[in-house]
């Protein structure tokens, strides 16, 4: 295994996330010999079959899956060589990688559009995503920051609050609990409740409240989708709860009526997030200082308008 290139890992991984040599040559941009000739060449260097094509698909061998570990471990290496050289070099340009959250999707490319503004020189890779997604991200390392509402547990990370993150259980305008004062959690269940997906921050969130008040749970249905969830209230089908960043406008119009309910707003956090052994590049840790520093403001005044219309002023949001 003397003759390894890192070449060869590239393309090797490249076959296997695409699932074949024809796939890899679109995405890497190079002839399906000469993917081939390089996988050829590192199998020979190892001795060993690197890849199943038994199948319709090719998979990689037990050997295999150890070369790809390999492969990405060296990828992390040298991006973080590169960032601790432009470190000591003081460049503030170089490339961004950011995962953001879905439900973060509704502020995050205006506070991140604002920071390209002001780093023009530093190109952006941008990732909008499930919670599943970002943590594999996490896991892989190859993002330097995600935005997310709950940092995970499994990894070892690196979490920073800039901005409160409320969740608001929400109907049609004209619904009948529309008008009530305070409603019971135990009464929500007596109307149709559309849930998120198993595994997301804001269903474990809705899981959380009502285990809580030991009230057992399960919607009427489950949608992926924060946009598809907001349709399906407007047009009356379902109560839901959902984060009141992702209906700030929906909400300031009277589009959606926000419930008075017990113990909610629930307020959690926005967090940047990033592994905890990782060394940020100069221009992540500019990124992380501009949200740190102006995230928090913006977000409250982008926000003002829905948190005035739904009443929530005084009731368990955090003061600046």
């Amino acid at each position: 295994m003397k003759h390894i290139t890192r070449r060869q890992l590239h393309i090797f991984a490249a076959v296997v996330a695409e699932q074949g040599f024809s796939g890899a040559a679109r995405a890497l941009h190079l002839t399906q010999p000469a993917v081939s000739l390089q996988v050829k060449e590192l199998e020979t260097s190892c001795a060993i079959p690197l890849l199943d094509r038994s199948g319709r698909r090719i998979r990689p061998t037990e050997a295999g899956r150890e070369i790809l570990r390999a492969a990405h471990a060296v990828e992390r290496e040298l991006k973080s060589a590169e960032d601790a050289i432009s470190a000591l070099k003081g460049l503030r340009g170089g490339l961004l990688t950011i995962a953001v959250i879905s439900t973060a999707q509704y502020f995050a490319p205006r506070l991140i559009s604002e920071f390209c503004r002001r780093h023009a020189d530093v190109k952006l890779r941008l990732d909008v995503c499930n919670r599943v997604t970002m943590v594999g991200h996490l896991e892989e390392d190859d993002v330097d920051i995600a935005i997310m509402g709950r940092p995970p547990g499994e990894i070892e990370t690196h979490a920073e609050p800039f901005a409160p993150n409320p969740h608001v259980v929400i109907a049609a305008p004209g619904h009948r609990l529309a008008g009530r004062r305070r409603l019971p959690v135990r009464g929500l269940l007596d109307e149709p409740f559309i849930a998120r997906e198993p595994g997301s921050g804001t269903r474990s969130l809705t899981d959380g409240l009502f285990a809580k008040h030991h009230v057992a749970f399960s919607p009427t249905l489950v949608m992926s989708s924060n946009e598809t969830i907001k349709q399906a209230v407007m047009a009356g089908m379902a109560i839901s709860l959902l984060s009141l960043h992702t209906m700030g406008r929906e909400v300031a119009t009277k589009a959606i009526h926000v419930l008075d309910v017990e113990d909610l707003p629930i307020v959690r956090r926005w967090y940047l997030v990033h592994r905890a052994d990782k060394r940020l590049s100069p221009a992540a840790v500019a990124f992380r200082d501009f949200i740190l520093r102006e995230a928090g403001a913006f977000v409250e005044e982008m926000m003002g308008p829905a948190i005035a219309a739904a009443k929530l002023v005084h009731r368990r949001l955090p003061k600046r």
